[in-house]
C-alpha cells in the first residue's frame, strides 16, 4: 500500500472538472424514442437493471464553501416528501451532516435527469421516484465521498485507506488532521469520477431507515417556500381563460367590449382552448373574464349526463370484450358450481382537487429563449410542448420546477395541457411581458382530466366446500392512454395496462379466470388519478373476494391467505395488519366491526384493517391499521405520512365524492360540492412497516386502493349489507 499521496492510480493528478463545487448544468431534451412505463416497476418486462447505472456526482451533488450539501432533485415534490427521501439516499453514502443538507430542483435535461423506469424522459409518476433513483443516488453519493477522501489524502500525503468520513468531516486519525467538505470540494471537483464506487453495506447506513427531519417542513410551515402560484416576475401579467362549459366545445362568437372596460384588463385573445383575458393582476383578469360574452359551438362536444354514460357501460358489459387475462375455462367451472355469486361495481369520475390550482408562468428572454416557472411533473414533455407551441427548439426553453401544492396525477398530462395553454397566450400576445396563467378552483375542478368512470361486473362459482372454481370479470371504462402520445407504447392488443392493472394480474390463485375489458368512447378527458387503475380494480377484487369468503363460511383473512400461497409479501402485510389490529379479537359491540383488504401496486404491498361503527348518526371510521412492504424503508416517517395522507385523500372518495355531468356540464366545481376529508372525519391511522432487504419501491400511491374495500367490508361485517359501488351509499344502512 502506498504511504504517501502522489499522482498515480490511488491518487490521480487533478484534472479540471466542474461539478462538486457548483457550476451550470447543460439543459435540453429531445422527445424521441423514449419508453414510458408506469406499471409495477418490479414486473416491467425488459426493464433496465438499475444497479448498472453509472455514478454521476456532477449531476446530483453540489458542495459549497460553507459545507452545505445540495442534492439536485430530478423529480417534482408535490407534497409527498420525495425531496427528503432522495436526499437521504445520497447523503448517507456521502456521509454528510444532515443539518447541512439542502435540495434544489434540477433543470429539464433528460440526458442527465431521466426517470430510469420511464426511459429517456424526465418525469415523476407511478410511485417511481425512490425506486428509480436508489442506485443512481447511492452511487453519486459514494463517488462524491471517494473523491473527497482522495482529495484529503492527496493534500495530506497519506494513504487513502487511512482517511475516514463522518457527518461532513474528513479525518486522518494518525496525524490528527481533519477537513470539512467545503474545504475539500474544489480539489475533489478536479478528480476523475469513480464509476463503480464502493457502496455501503446496510449495517453501515446512518440515515437510511431512520427518522430524519423532512427538509421542506420549516419552509412550508413558515410560508417561505415558493410555490408556482407565488411566482412574481418583473412586469408580470396574469391570464385567465374562459373555457367551454362542455368538453369539446369551441368559441363561436366573442364579444369582448365589456371585458376591455374592466380596469386593469390589457388584452383579450382567442386561443385553441378558449378565450384568454390578460390583465395586470388576478382580480382584474377574473372580472374581465366574467364580463366576456362568448357563444360556444357544442357541435362536437360531450353532451350526455353521467347516468346515461353509465347505462351505456352496463349495456356494453353484456357483449364480449378484449381478453386481458385468461386461464382455464371459467364458464364451465361456474356452470357446475354449488353456489354462484354475482356483483356489480360502479365508480364515478373523480377530480384531483389539489390544494394549489393549475398555473404556470412563461417569460421571454432578450435572446428569444423562454423561462417557464411551474410545478413541472413531466419535464421532458412540458419542455417539448412549450417549445413546439412557440415554434422554437427545446433547448431554448428553460424549466424552473417549483414546489407544487398537490397533483395526484393532474400535473402530469401527456399533452402538457396547461403548459401549452400558457404558451399559446404568450404567443398570441407576442411575449410582451411574463404571463402567469392561473386557473381558479372552479377552472381546476371543471376543467377536465378526471379519474375515469368505470363499471365492473363479476361472477364466480364455489364448490360445496367454498373453494373458488371459476371467476369471470368484465370491466368497462375509458382508456387513459388511447389517443394519447403514449398509445403506441402502452396499448397492447387494444388493452391499456393502466386500465386493467390490479385485476388482470391478480395474485390470487384462481383455477379458472377470465378478465375482459371494453374501451369506452366518450368525450370526457380522463387521466391517471392517485394509484390509477388500482383505484377501482382493488375495490372490485377485494370486496368480491370478501363476499366469496362469507359465502364459503370462512374467515375473510384466512380465506385470502389460502389463495396467496405464491404471494408471500402480500400475505405478510395481511398477517401484520391483522395482528396489529387485533383481528382475532374483533369488537363485540353492536354496529361495530372490522374489515380487511390487501393489494399490490407499483411494486409495493399494502394491507389495511378498517375499524368501523355504523349507528344512528351514520358511518364512522374509527381506526385504520395499515401494514406496508415497500422494500428497504428509506425514510420511515415519510412512509407513514404518505399512508396517513392516502387515507385522508381517499376517504372523501369512499364516503361522498363524485364528479357528475348534467347534459355534459360538470356539476361539482368547488369544495362546497366536492368536499375533502374533514379533520373531524379522520380516523386514527396506525402504519406498520415490514422490515426488508429488497430494493425500495414507492409509497406515494399504494396506500389509496385498499382503503375503500376495507371500509366496505367492515360495513358488511357490521350490518350484513353490501355496499359495492363508490362512493358508498350509506343512507339506507341499518342504524344509519
Amino acid at each position: 500500500m502506498l504511504k504517501t499521496a502522489r499522482p498515480d492510480a490511488q491518487h490521480p493528478a487533478p484534472s479540471r472538472r466542474a461539478f462538486l463545487s457548483g457550476g451550470a448544468v447543460a439543459t435540453g431534451a429531445i422527445l424521441i424514442g423514449f419508453r414510458l412505463d408506469l406499471r409495477n416497476p418490479a414486473r416491467a418486462a425488459g426493464g433496465p437493471d438499475l444497479s448498472k447505472v453509472g455514478a454521476q456526482p456532477n449531476a446530483f451533488l453540489r458542495i459549497a464553501p460553507d459545507d452545505t450539501v445540495t442534492v439536485m432533485i430530478k423529480h417534482l415534490d408535490m407534497g409527498q416528501g420525495n425531496t427528503t427521501g432522495l436526499a437521504t439516499i445520497l447523503a448517507d453514502e456521502l456521509d454528510a451532516d444532515w443539518s447541512k443538507v439542502r435540495t434544489a430542483f434540477a433543470p429539464a435535461d433528460a440526458r442527465l435527469y431521466n426517470n430510469l423506469l420511464m426511459g429517456p424522459v424526465q418525469g415523476t409518476g407511478g410511485s417511481t421516484a425512490i425506486a428509480n433513483s436508489w442506485y443512481q443516488l447511492r452511487k453519486a453519493g459514494a463517488a462524491g465521498r471517494e473523491m473527497l477522501v482522495t482529495a484529503a489524502a492527496y493534500r495530506w500525503k497519506v494513504p487513502v485507506a487511512e482517511v475516514t468520513v463522518e457527518k461532513g468531516v474528513v479525518r486522518h486519525a494518525a496525524s490528527n488532521r481533519a477537513a470539512r467538505f467545503g474545504e475539500l470540494a474544489e480539489t475533489a471537483a478536479s478528480l476523475p469520477v469513480p464509476q463503480e464506487p464502493k457502496l455501503k453495506e446496510p449495517g453501515a447506513w446512518t440515515l437510511i431507515g431512520t427518522r430524519v427531519p423532512r427538509l421542506d417542513s420549516v419552509a412550508k410551515t413558515n410560508g417561505s417556500a415558493i410555490y408556482s402560484l407565488d411566482i412574481r416576475r418583473p412586469g408580470q401579467v396574469t391570464a385567465l381563460v374562459a373555457h367551454s362549459p362542455r368538453f369539446g366545445g369551441v368559441p363561436k362568437r366573442v364579444d369582448d367590449k365589456a371585458a376591455y372596460a374592466v380596469p386593469g384588463v390589457l388584452a383579450v385573445v382567442t386561443i385553441p382552448t378558449g378565450v384568454a383575458v390578460i390583465a395586470r393582476d388576478t382580480w382584474s383578469a377574473m372580472k374581465g373574464r366574467e364580463a366576456l360574452s362568448v357563444t360556444w359551438d357544442d357541435s362536437a362536444a360531450e353532451t350526455r349526463s353521467s347516468d346515461t354514460i353509465l347505462a351505456e357501460y352496463r349495456t356494453l358489459a353484456e357483449k364480449p370484450g378484449l381478453v386481458a387475462s385468461a386461464s382455464g375455462e371459467p364458464d364451465k367451472a361456474i356452470a357446475g358450481a354449488a353456489k354462484v355469486l354475482e356483483a356489480e361495481f360502479s365508480f364515478p369520475y373523480l377530480a384531483h382537487a389539489a390544494m394549489e390550482p393549475l398555473n404556470a408562468t412563461i417569460e421571454r428572454a432578450a435572446d428569444g429563449s423562454f423561462d417557464v416557472y411551474a410545478g413541472c411533473q413531466l419535464q421532458t414533455i412540458e419542455q417539448a410542448v412549450v417549445a413546439a407551441t412557440l415554434g422554437i427548439t427545446p433547448e431554448k426553453v428553460r424549466l424552473h420546477t417549483q414546489w407544487a401544492g398537490g397533483s395526484f396525477g393532474r400535473r402530469a398530462t401527456p399533452g402538457a395541457d396547461y403548459f401549452a395553454e400558457a404558451a399559446q397566450i404568450v404567443k398570441a400576445w407576442d411575449g410582451k411581458a411574463p404571463v402567469h396563467l392561473v386557473w381558479t378552483r372552479e377552472d381546476d375542478m371543471a376543467g377536465g382530466f378526471y379519474r375515469p368512470t368505470v363499471y365492473h361486473k363479476v361472477r364466480a362459482g364455489l364448490d360445496a366446500k367454498g373453494a373458488i372454481l371459476g371467476w369471470q370479470h368484465v370491466m368497462v371504462g375509458k382508456s387513459i392512454m388511447i389517443g394519447s402520445p403514449f398509445e403506441a407504447m402502452l396499448i397492447k392488443n387494444g388493452i391499456d395496462s393502466t386500465t386493467v392493472e390490479g385485476a388482470s394480474d391478480t395474485p390470487y390463485q384462481l383455477p379458472a379466470y377470465r378478465f375482459e375489458v371494453h374501451n369506452a368512447r366518450e368525450g370526457v378527458p380522463v387521466l391517471w388519478w392517485r394509484s390509477v387503475g388500482h383505484t377501482h380494480t382493488a375495490h372490485a377484487m377485494e370486496v368480491f373476494i370478501d363476499e366469496l369468503a362469507h359465502a364459503a363460511g370462512a374467515d375473510p383473512l384466512a380465506y385470502r391467505l389460502s389463495l396467496l400461497n405464491r404471494a408471500p409479501r402480500l400475505s405478510g402485510v395481511l398477517k401484520l395488519a391483522a395482528e396489529k389490529a387485533g383481528w382475532a379479537d374483533k369488537p363485540a359491540e353492536k354496529g361495530r366491526a372490522y374489515g380487511i383488504a390487501a393489494h399490490e401496486s407499483f411494486g409495493s404491498y399494502v394491507a389495511m384493517v378498517a375499524d368501523v361503527t355504523v349507528g344512528a348518526s351514520g358511518v364512522k371510521v374509527n381506526r385504520i391499521v395499515a401494514a406496508v412492504d415497500v422494500g428497504i424503508p428509506v425514510n420511515p416517517d415519510v412512509i407513514r405520512a404518505q399512508v396517513e395522507g392516502a387515507v385522508g385523500f381517499a376517504l372523501s372518495s369512499v364516503l361522498r365524492n363524485r364528479i357528475t355531468l348534467k347534459d355534459g356540464m360538470v356539476q361539482e366545481t368547488n369544495f362546497d360540492s366536492y368536499q375533502p376529508t374533514r379533520i373531524s372525519e379522520m380516523p386514527k391511522v396506525e402504519v406498520h412497516i415490514t422490515p426488508s432487504t429488497t430494493d425500495p419501491t414507492g409509497i406515494g400511491e399504494p396506500g389509496v386502493p385498499v382503503l375503500a374495500p376495507a371500509i366496505s367490508n367492515a360495513i358488511f361485517a357490521a350490518t350484513g349489507q353490501r355496499l359495492r359501488s363508490l362512493p358508498l351509499d350509506t343512507a339506507g344502512l341499518k342504524g344509519a
